[in-house]
């Protein structure tokens, strides 16, 4: 994939014309899961990975007839040409995951053959003792989470923030990606990277996960705080925006629960449809609940306010982003609502304004988006040249049975490294 032509990094909004993303296509570390260590990998159950290949390989259809994709394992093989690159990744991963003793055969290893092995996962050797009694299968375990690309890095402006994990099982992801946008001839960005000995010394505690970091608008943040992005993660992220000491800077914080689950990040309750729109999961954003939302203003590197907000949407329309809320499930009942939230039914990805991709499986979200002028296209029509996308708003509905249960949608699954501004 390597070429001569840079590509800038630029997103300055959640819905501007999609340009360029990064995906993963899920391989062989979705297999290796057992019920006995899928809690472990953040699962609650395993995946058919040849069910979830189907359907995977939609998405990424649609994906290639609108904009420029990137795959994760590309890119890492090419930045594994580089010895020093290859050797500081290499000493960083085996270090963090108590693997020194394969570092040797790692470095062995050709960058193609080497970037599978570091997503599918390195084999224990039992060629001792320890080893051979352990109950272990690998030495550095699969990356069964890397199919969603979103949580590991975040775009905002022309840099990007990597995450720092909340679960060590995916660190890898972020060393990874920061390499990638560190190294790779092609890109052209900066990085912001919590995992560094001091940060972690200086906000303990700290967790910073993409499903969790939205872009409103260039000078507006909306991030939730919840299991996986915790308040030491968005303070470490005001720091950074008052050290730039460029104007007034608007942080959207929304409280998220601990349970269930499927509340893990922000984009499965809330998510940005248009201008003028946006997909919420009704009984956490808009409902009364003792979940905060929280106002935080920066100026010219101080805080000039921290207030309480009702709730997303008016906090917004305060600042000028006026958008009609379109509810999850519909407006049934609570059962049907929560029953297509668990199903990421409020996790949508907008690869333009007023255009989406999601879960055709949740039915009732998708009648709600088509009854507020969202036409439905199915990805399966447009792939076979039945219909093309059309001027207006629309909905791209792709199959979602196996990979829904990965606890990931649309956004999930895509991490956008350029739009165009609105």
């Amino acid at each position: 994939m390597q070429t001569n032509q840079r590509f800038k990094v630029e997103v300055n909004s959640e819905i501007g014309q999609l340009e360029g993303v990064i995906i993963h296509t899920p391989g062989l570390e979705v297999e290796e899961m057992t019920p006995e260590n899928a809690e472990r990998a953040l699962y609650s159950d395993i995946l058919n990975l040849s069910v979830a290949s189907d359907e995977y390989a939609i998405f990424k259809g649609v994906l290639n007839k609108i904009t420029r994709t990137f795959e994760v394992r590309d890119l890492l093989s090419d930045i594994l040409s580089n010895d020093q690159v290859k050797t500081a990744l290499l000493q960083d991963i085996c270090f963090n995951e108590s693997a020194m003793e394969i570092l040797p055969r790692l470095m062995e290893q050709n960058p193609t053959e080497l970037a599978r092995q570091l997503i599918q996962g390195v084999y224990l050797e039992r060629n001792n003792l320890t080893r051979y009694l352990s109950l272990e299968r690998f030495s550095l375990r699969p990356l069964h989470n890397f199919l969603f690309t979103r949580d590991a890095s975040m775009s905002f402006g022309n840099e990007v923030l990597i995450g720092k994990m909340a679960s060590k099982v995916r660190d890898r992801e972020a060393f990874i990606m920061d390499a990638i946008f560190n190294h790779h001839p092609m890109l052209e960005t900066s990085t912001i990277n919590p995992n560094t000995p001091e940060i972690i010394r200086n906000y303990p505690g700290i967790s910073i996960e993409g499903g969790d970091f939205q872009v409103g608008r260039e000078d507006v943040l909306v991030i939730g705080t919840g299991i996986r992005t915790s308040t030491q993660g968005i303070d470490f992220i005001l720091e950074k925006i008052k050290a730039k000491k460029d104007g007034l800077r608007h942080i959207l914080i929304q409280e998220l629960p601990d349970t269930p689950e499927s509340f893990i990040h922000l984009d499965m309750v809330f998510t940005f449809l248009d201008v003028d729109a946006c997909m919420v999961y009704e009984p956490l954003i808009m409902g009364t609940n003792r979940f905060h939302t929280i106002h935080i203003q920066v100026e010219n590197g101080g805080v000039i306010s921290i207030e309480e907000e009702k709730n997303l949407p008016k906090a917004l329309k305060k600042l000028g982003i006026d958008m009609k809320p379109v509810r999850c499930g519909g407006g049934i009942d609570s059962w049907t609502q929560e029953r297509e939230q668990w199903h990421s039914g409020a996790n949508f990805f907008a690869f333009a304004p007023g255009k989406v991709i999601g879960y055709e499986r949740n039915i009732h979200t998708i009648e709600q988006l088509n009854q507020n002028g969202f036409e439905i296209v199915q990805a399966k029509d447009l792939l076979s040249g039945l219909c093309e996308i059309p001027e207006g708003k629309c909905v791209v509905t792709i199959p979602g049975s196996e990979l829904a249960r990965g606890g990931g949608g649309a956004r999930c699954m895509s991490m956008p490294i350029r739009r165009k501004k609105v």
